[in-house]
């Protein structure tokens, strides 16, 4: 398949093609992500679902922000995976990502507020 009807061709209409393990290598990389922010969507929806000694508006307000940072991390992750493939294939530095870093802080804000909520 030639580089112009691949998609998206921002990544694939530049330099050369990497070796395959590189890519593949990426490409778990965001299945990894991929899984974490289905983890994320399931907490969200535990979080809403499960019967919890919660007033109703704080255990929405944590079913929400979980099933956000899902979202955004399927996103992001989809982001990751396209700049990541696009600088092996250009040959330059992988791109860095605060993705990780975002999720460390939400999470931890959510579980102090669990915690202190259901004390």
């Amino acid at each position: 398949m030639m580089s112009r009807e691949r998609w998206p061709r921002w990544v694939y209409g530049q330099g050369q093609e990497p070796d395959y393990r590189f890519s593949f290598a990426n490409e778990r990389t965001f299945l990894a992500w991929i899984r974490t922010s289905l983890a994320l969507l399931a907490a969200g929806v535990a979080v809403e679902a499960i019967e919890l000694s919660l007033a109703p508006p704080l255990k929405l307000a944590i079913s929400v922000v979980l099933l956000v940072l899902g979202v955004l991390c399927a996103i992001a992750s989809w982001v990751r995976w396209a700049r990541a493939e696009r600088a092996m294939r250009l040959g330059t530095f992988l791109p860095s990502s605060a993705l990780g870093a975002l999720l460390t802080f939400a999470l931890v804000l959510v579980a102090v507020v669990l915690l202190v909520a259901l004390r």
